[in-house]
């Protein structure tokens, strides 16, 4: 696994101003300063820049500059990414989801100042692991809400999303034959009764020039749904599966199918016929179930320093070394009793909050009154320029002023990216600490239900490592700076 934090870390500046935002005054040299500096703080070091200045931020991934970068990511001359905001990044939800995406698949990190968000920081990469377990309960709850109206409908024998299945379209709430799908959808089963082959009817209307719905080619999968769909016979049977995840399904129980009548395009007799023969084929192949993969794979130790592992259909976590042993169970048990201890210290997590808050409000009070300095000299050119137009002040009066004033103003331009990323380095491990320890709290009562997939995932966010031995399990979790380390790592940078 790639090390997050190691100095001389490579990384990438990303740049994109739009042409509206430089004229808000927006530069893109303040930007990359402001990235810079962080980099710098960071004990980073900046390998390229990537400037899409001008660029909108609609779609950027097929910019030669993000094309440039990704090539760099790939080949392992950048690990890590710097932008201001995600906004800076792209305007593009999905394209933030990709670029997330492939940076994951390459063990790279992404660093957005602005929302104090850095995958290269333990206290950011459990922030972005906790992020999507929380997003999926709230994307469950929604479901169940959508699910409690899709069986109202089922029940009432009413479209749910409103298509129709193959031969047939509905008109006036009601399922009704479109002519020219059904004969292809007749002939569908005339074929397979004829040849049994699910793969060789599809060739053969294929051959025909007959395509999909949507103007595809026929596949075997799409051959079987079209015969064991049952509207062929006259009842349109719905709302009969979920999604599982990884596009699998499973049934859900009849109480909550739906059912409307509509005319046959073949008879019962027909339909029974063509669903024995898949019936048997069926039964002659078993689908291979999903590898087991394990709570603690990967993270389970031996005391003389081995991983553990889990044999097939064995309850235990072993070494191969020493013999040494403990139950799948009970390692579950303990972890999680250990999830309420670390999380049960209000006291002390409240108090290196507390400080790594004093630290960061000193810095942003300094960073706000230099930018309202900058702002004052601003207003003193401006002021010093207005007279001059007005005659009131001669051209050497105005030398005199306006260039002792725009000397200033540079020097704190220069030095505003410098402060800023400060600030940034601070809200980085606050807010990542603080989000944290806020949702986790939760994690012990949720745990008993939450699926084994969410389980890992919040494993592998919060523990580093388990050694199991000597009647012992020590537990590493994932490091969440304290404000004392802070302070010593802005001091040992030169910035405090």
């Amino acid at each position: 696994m790639k090390d997050h934090s190691v100095l001389n870390k490579p990384v990438g500046i990303w740049i994109r101003v739009s042409t509206e935002d430089q004229a808000k005054g927006e530069s893109p040299e303040h930007h990359e300063e402001r990235a810079r500096s962080y980099a710098k703080s960071r004990g980073w070091q900046v390998k390229e820049v990537y400037d899409l200045a001008g660029q909108s931020g609609k779609a950027v991934m097929q910019h030669p500059e993000a094309k440039r970068m990704m090539k760099d990511v790939e080949r392992g001359h950048i690990n890590g990414l710097v932008f201001s905001k995600l906004a800076r990044l792209s305007r593009n939800r999905r394209e933030l989801e990709d670029f997330s995406d492939f940076f994951n698949s390459h063990q790279a990190d992404l660093i957005s100042l602005s929302e104090a968000i850095d995958t290269s920081t333990a206290g950011g990469r459990m922030f972005f692991h906790l992020l999507g377990v929380f997003a999926q309960w709230e994307r469950e709850e929604i479901t169940e809400r959508v699910n409690a109206s899709v069986l109202t409908r089922a029940k009432l024998g009413k479209s749910i999303n409103g298509s129709a299945p193959y031969g047939y379209q509905w008109k006036e709430r009601k399922l009704v034959i479109q002519p020219e799908e059904a004969a292809i959808r007749r002939k569908t089963y005339e074929l397979f009764l004829q040849c049994r082959r699910k793969g060789q009817v599809a060739r053969e209307l294929n051959a025909a020039g007959y395509r999909t719905r949507n103007g595809n080619l026929w596949r075997d999968t799409s051959i079987l749904r079209l015969l064991d769909e049952s509207s062929a016979k006259g009842v349109y049977v719905f709302n009969t599966v979920r999604q599982t995840g990884d596009w699998r399904t499973e049934p859900k129980p009849e109480s909550e199918w739906g059912k409307a009548e509509c005319e046959p395009i073949i008879s019962e007799d027909h339909w029974n016929q063509v669903n024995q023969i898949i019936e048997e084929q069926l039964k002659s192949w078993k689908k291979p179930g999903k590898p087991p993969v394990h709570l603690f794979s990967g993270l389970a130790f031996c005391a003389c320093g081995n991983k553990m592992y889990v044999a097939a259909n064995s309850p235990k976590y072993f070494c191969r070394k020493c013999s040494n042993r403990i139950p799948i169970t009970d390692l579950e048990n303990i972890v999680r009793q250990e999830l309420k201890v670390f999380f049960g210290q209000p006291e002390r997590i409240a108090g290196h909050l507390q400080e790594a808050g004093r630290n960061l409000a000193e810095k942003s009070a300094l960073l706000d009154a230099h930018q309202k300095e900058i702002q004052k000299v601003r207003d003193e050119m401006t002021r010093t320029h207005r007279l001059y137009i007005q005659e009131q002040i001669t051209a050497q009066g105005f030398g005199d002023f306006y260039k002792p004033a725009e000397a200033r103003l540079n020097q704190l331009l220069a030095e505003l990216p410098k402060l800023e990323s400060e600030v940034d380095f601070l809200k980085v491990n606050k807010l990542s600490a603080a989000d944290v320890l806020h949702e986790a709290s939760s994690l012990y009562d949720r745990w008993p239900a939450l699926p084994p997939a969410d389980k890992r995932k919040v494993v592998e966010a919060l523990i580093e490592k388990l050694v199991i031995g000597n009647g012992e399990i020590d537990i590493t979790f994932s490091h969440l700076p304290c404000s004392e380390e802070l302070c010593k790592n802005q001091q040992g940078l030169g910035l405090g």
